[in-house]
Formats: structure tokens, C-alpha cells, sequence
């Protein structure tokens, strides 16, 4: 397990774990609700990421595949979201008054009016329509929707260095997901990198995204406004059929 080969690593300590499996650290939830007050009180910034995940194949072979995103983002209601990889590529506009999904490669678009804050907007467009914004933790930390008190068991597993920021290193388990978050040391508590393994599954399928922050971001709140390019073509966004389990 990730968590135990943590602790038996130069520079961590096993006394920092809990005494029993399912206990949960106060000072661990904590940190997860001041790193989100901090998110919270962000009026303006921009992320990247890169993202590690896995593929299980029938007989038990692991397949990685890469990812990445770029997300602008303006408190409370404005975002641009940018994912690419080698299959697919696909970008998320939110101006506070409009969102719009387009695919760069199809040159299709699809938007829907909306007007409340990320926070809601993140999950509306999943529970509606199937679309995910990459790092959707991130507008809901620090929000009722981020569920603390759903976590099973937490722990300070000590610190590590993610490129030249010093993080605290917490791991906690929750429902069939194990998850590890490092967060940076200091006034600035922001998420650096999160794994995510899948106790669900046999082969313990494992998600790593490392994540770099600009808070004095040069961007203008253009980016936000979708301009339909030329040869693009206007699509419906139609809602989730729940009873099919697929769109309608």
C-alpha cells in the first residue's frame, strides 16, 4: 500500500499515523479546511496540471496514460478550462452568464445558459450532462459539498518536497477510495499533488496529478467568452437520461 511504503521512507515518521486503521485526525481535517478556506478566498489565478492514470486490462495488466489541463479561473463565477492528451481534446468556457463545451478537433460546440458560482457549476454539468472539469475538488473544498465529514480515516504522514515547495503529506480513506494529499508548508496552503486508488477494484488502479499555481496570473476576463471559431458547428447539449444511463 501506498500509505505504509510512505511511512517506511527516509524522512517520514511512522509515529505519525493513527494508532488504529479507521482513526481520523482532527489536525488532518483541519488542514483539508484551511487549505479550502485559502482556495475560498482566491480571487484570481490559474493551475496546470498533469495527470498519471491507469488502465486495467481484463488479465491484470496496468496500462498508463497521460493527461493535462490548464484552468483560468476568476472567483466566484468565471472559468476557462483547457484538457488535452494524445485521444482527445476538449475545452470549458464559463463567462458567469454562459457555458459552452467545445472540441477543438470536431470543431463542435454546445452551450448552456447558467449563472451560479463554480462551486455549483462543476456540479450541475456532471450530474446533467456527464461533463467533468478537470480538478473538480478544487471549487468545492472549503463548501458544504466537500463532505469532511464522510472520510473514514486521516492522517499527517509527514512531509515531502513537491519541485521546490516543502508539503505536508495527509492520507485518508474514504468509502473504496484511498487518497493522498500534499499540501504546501506556510500561509499558502495549496494542493501540490493528490493520488487517488481505487480499493474498488482488485489491481488497486492508482490516479497521480501533480498541480502548478500561478495567484498573479497576466490573463484578461475575455478568456472567458467564447467566440465560436470559424468552421465550427453549434451542437445540443442534451441532459443525461438517468433511466438508460447515457444521454438522451
Amino acid at each position: 500500500m501506498l500509505v505504509a511504503l510512505a511511512l517506511g521512507a527516509p524522512g517520514l515518521h511512522a509515529q505519525t499515523s493513527p494508532s488504529r486503521s479507521n482513526a481520523v485526525d482532527p489536525a488532518s481535517i483541519q488542514a483539508l479546511k484551511d487549505m479550502g478556506a485559502y482556495l475560498r478566498s482566491m480571487q484570481r489565478y490559474s493551475v496546470s496540471t498533469e495527470l498519471t492514470g491507469e488502465r486495467v486490462l481484463a488479465d491484470g495488466q496496468k496500462l498508463q496514460h497521460t493527461a493535462a489541463a490548464e484552468l483560468e479561473v476568476a472567483s466566484p463565477n468565471q472559468l476557462r478550462a483547457r484538457m488535452y492528451s494524445a485521444r482527445s481534446q476538449r475545452e470549458i468556457y464559463y463567462d458567469g452568464k454562459m457555458a459552452t463545451l467545445y472540441t477543438p478537433q470536431q470543431k463542435y460546440y454546445s452551450s448552456v445558459e447558467f449563472d451560479g458560482p463554480l462551486s455549483v457549476l462543476v456540479t450541475k454539468l456532471e450530474e446533467r450532462y456527464g461533463v467533468e472539469i478537470p480538478l473538480y475538488d478544487l471549487f468545492t473544498w472549503g463548501t458544504p459539498a466537500a463532505a469532511l465529514d464522510k472520510i473514514e480515516s486521516g492522517m499527517n504522514a509527514g512531509q515531502d518536497f513537491i519541485g521546490p515547495d516543502l508539503c505536508n503529506h495527509y492520507a485518508f480513506r474514504q468509502g473504496n477510495v484511498d487518497w493522498q494529499i500534499w499540501i504546501s508548508v506556510g500561509n499558502k496552503p495549496l494542493p501540490r499533488k493528490l493520488v487517488i486508488t481505487n480499493r474498488g477494484d482488485e489491481a488497486r488502479p492508482q490516479s497521480v496529478t501533480l498541480m502548478d499555481w500561478k495567484l498573479k496570473p497576466g490573463f484578461k476576463d475575455a478568456v472567458f467568452k467564447f467566440t465560436p471559431p470559424k468552421g465550427s458547428t453549434a451542437v445540443e447539449l442534451r441532459p443525461l437520461d438517468k433511466s438508460k444511463g447515457g444521454a438522451s
